[in-house]
């Protein structure tokens, strides 16, 4: 089988070309090729060498296939030491992404030239790895310790030119990359332009507190999170140290991590992500149906995400209302998203007003006869859901999908309000719409695979992560949340204060603590709810007698100003001594005899809450694997991604 890297001579200057489609990884074989390469250079008669990749990209990082196999010779820090003693003038030429160990690659070379589209970036953190091939040793000596310590410790990638400003890119090619890399190589060897091995450049001046500055900031950005620290530990190392002292740090460093429980976490959640995006028993050469158009029912909070979250994908968007008045208080309220995004940096003026001119309004059904896709967004009214379907069902053209946003409703009886069940789906959004990255892909009992297959592809179009979920009671995120929710409740009549678990969780890495959650969500949400069920349907009094107790006294959460906690004008949580009242008489009402609850205890009763009903719904079939359901926990509930999501952690916790 041939090399995935080519080595040619054009003139003076030898040419190292990596061919592995589609991404040119740093597979086994690239490594032997590039060492290959590096060989045959040192024997010839090449003045000067240039690394370029064929394809769409650099290397943008590793081979996934051979993840957790055995590490196989050569290894790639060995490899950019090599690169990196090449008696010859060496220039790496970057276009799409030079990720991780291919970044590393570059960063081993004498000079960088790069495509102004391309990006360059040291991931690893992602994983809950460091850059181990010396990319924490290389980076702040030639960008110095605060662009190193931001590149490494948040992951992101960052554009050729703001590298070009930092020192990790020297030069800017317009043009064809090949032709106009040959130039700069033949620019440097004219100019008499010296060998310049990163490795042996003197870190640049810095403020010696920067690094306990990066991890104070580290202890609050990424809680909980062992690799970001290990990050500056390495960056301070470089500071202070000869390369290879450091190196040799690094490669401890990253091993330790690579070894450890949330590396391996992370590394599980990589896969699981990807896993959920498969379909198993969905053919593979299923055609998709075109989405050139989409409609939103519903302007409130909900549908103007979801109307954002097309228009950003650059997708025209109808939104619906039942008279001007509500439409015109939805397109405000998708108004005043787009301002503060301007406002906040993450979209231009330019940008936000072209994504706005993409949604218009209506009130009136008939001016949906022609969308390909309309997605119901009203409250959860299950007659007022099958209402709107069966009006769609009149209005909508053959093969248009039908896709109801609904939290907890029987999508089935949704779609029997029509006469085509078969193009009838949930798509459930997580709030904000136009944020968050989970898209639940409700499947019905009647659902046509290629509109299955249709709303997965469009996910990833709108840049959302899909789950697939069947038809049950809160599918898979909000089925969970009920025993979550009753153990949360339990454990405050038993002892713990609602600080107390809020902290806990918080401790453990949950984005927000649960109580803190309901007070957020709103606790009238859930009080009306209960209303409509029987003592049966409640289950167990304790898991609601102090929500309904704080709802009746006024207390609805954050939007009241108090609920589980009192808010002042900003929003902030204080604990309440009056809560600690109620939740004590409840427990008297109710004969629990309370007693002192660890943190301990709190993280595994309501992990394990979690787990065990996740569990069910395996076996239901209601997520496809238990791996979906960490997917659905990471991107829509805060669970932390460096625990691998709850059912992963359960499985290497031994939790029962």
């Amino acid at each position: 089988m041939s090399s995935p890297v080519n080595y040619t001579l054009t003139g003076n200057i030898g040419v190292i070309r990596v061919d592995n489609p589609p991404v040119n990884a740093l597979s086994h074989a690239v490594r032997e090729g590039l060492l290959d390469a590096f060989e045959t250079a040192a024997g010839d008669a090449s003045e000067a060498l240039l690394l370029i990749c064929e394809g769409r990209t650099f290397i943008a990082g590793a081979d996934i296939s051979e993840f957790g196999q055995p590490p196989r010779e050569p290894f790639l820090p060995d490899l950019c030491d090599r690169m990196e003693v090449s008696a010859k003038l060496f220039v790496a030429a970057i276009h799409g992404t030079a990720l991780g160990g291919g970044f590393e690659v570059a960063l081993s070379a004498d000079y960088r030239c790069a495509s102004p589209s391309a990006r360059v970036g040291l991931p690893e953190v992602k994983l809950g790895l460091l850059p181990g091939a010396g990319g924490t040793q290389r980076t702040p000596r030639l960008a110095g310790v605060e662009a190193a310590l931001q590149l490494m410790t948040s992951g992101a990638p960052i554009a050729a030119p703001m590298a070009g400003e930092t020192g990790l890119v020297d030069e800017i090619i317009d043009g064809d990359l090949l032709e106009g890399a040959l130039d700069y190589v033949r620019k440097l060897l004219a100019d008499g332009a010296p060998q310049r091995r990163t490795s042996a450049l003197a870190v640049p001046e810095h403020d010696p507190a920067i690094f306990d500055r990066f991890r104070a900031t580290l202890a609050g950005k990424a809680r909980g999170q062992v690799a970001p620290q290990a990050i500056v530990d390495c960056v301070e190392k470089a500071a202070a140290t000869p390369y290879e002292d450091g190196a040799a740090y690094e490669r401890q460093r990253f091993t330790e991590l690579m070894n450890g429980g949330q590396s391996k976490a992370l590394r599980h959640f990589f896969f699981a992500e990807r896993a959920a995006a498969k379909i198993d028993d969905l053919p593979k050469d299923v055609a998709v149906r075109p989405v050139d158009s989409v409609a939103v029912i519903g302007g409130g909070t909900m549908g103007g995400g979801i109307a954002m979250t097309f228009a950003n994908a650059g997708i025209p968007v109808t939104l619906v209302e039942i008279d001007d008045d509500a439409l015109e208080r939805g397109l405000a309220i998708i108004d005043g998203n787009y301002a503060g995004s301007v406002k906040r940096g993450k979209l231009s003026e330019d940008k936000a007003a072209a994504c706005r001119a993409l949604i218009t309004g209506a009130t009136d059904y008939a001016q949906l006869a022609d969308v390909d896709l309309v997605i119901e967004a009203v409250f959860e009214d299950p007659n007022l859901k099958k209402e709107i379907f069966a009006k769609l069902d009149a209005v909508c053209k053959d093969g248009a999908i039908l896709a109801t946003n609904t939290s907890y409703q029987d999508v089935n009886a949704i779609a029997a309000a029509t006469g085509r069940p078969q193009d009838v789906l949930g798509l459930h959004f997580f709030s904000p719409a136009h944020i968050m990255k989970l898209l639940e892909v409700v499947r019905g009992a009647a659902t046509a695979d290629d509109v299955l297959a249709t709303c997965m592809q469009l996910a990833k179009r709108i840049r959302k992560v899909p789950v697939v979920a069947g038809v049950c009671y809160g599918f898979i995120g909000n089925r969970m949340l009920q025993p979550y929710a009753a153990q949360t409740q339990l454990l405050l009549l038993e002892g713990a204060t609602p600080e107390q678990v809020d902290t806990a969780m918080e401790d453990f890495g949950m984005a927000m603590g649960p109580l803190r959650v309901f007070d957020l969500a709103g606790l009238d949400v859930g009080y009306k709810a209960r209303q409509s069920l029987s003592d049966e349907q409640k289950g167990d009094p304790g898991s609601y007698r102090v929500p309904d107790q704080l709802v009746e006294a006024g207390r609805l959460g954050q939007k009241s100003g108090s609920g589980f906690y009192s808010y002042d004008e900003n929003r902030r949580p204080t604990p309440d001594p009056e809560v600690h009242r109620i939740i004590e008489a409840a427990a008297a009402d109710l004969g629990v005899e309370r007693r002192t609850v660890s943190d301990d205890e709190i993280v595994d009763r309501l992990v394990g809450a979690l787990v065990d009903e996740g569990r069910k719904i395996v076996d239901e079939g209601i997520a496809q694997r238990a791996s979906d359901i960490d997917v659905v926990y990471v991107y829509g509930y805060g669970f932390p991604a460096f625990r691998g999501g709850p059912m992963f952690y359960a499985d290497n916790q031994g939790t029962a």
